[in-house]
């Protein structure tokens, strides 16, 4: 089981600097979230998720990096139940 930090907000950063300390930490980027640069978890073993419909409402696609993962919200669901959310909102 991994901590999930559901990151909802622009200001949200204080959940990604605790992600960053974080040995188990996956994060998802969701509604005004996914503005935030998260490129260096790039390369990390921080699981970065992004959810698909708020890119693309905000016309972002083009700035998710390969290494993220774009998820739909039965997906959103599947990581909610199998971890511990952390919600940052």
């Amino acid at each position: 089981m991994a901590n999930l930090y559901l990151i909802n907000k622009v200001y949200g950063e204080n959940g990604l600097k605790l992600a960053r300390l974080d040995a188990n930490a996956q994060i998802v980027l969701i509604q005004d979230g996914v503005y935030i640069d998260v490129r260096r978890f790039v390369g990390s073993k921080v699981k970065v998720y992004v959810v698909r419909n708020d890119v693309e409402k905000r016309g972002l696609v083009d700035r998710v990096h390969e290494d993220m993962e774009l998820i739909d919200y039965d997906r959103l669901v599947d990581l909610i139940v199998q971890n511990k959310v952390i919600n940052f909102a």
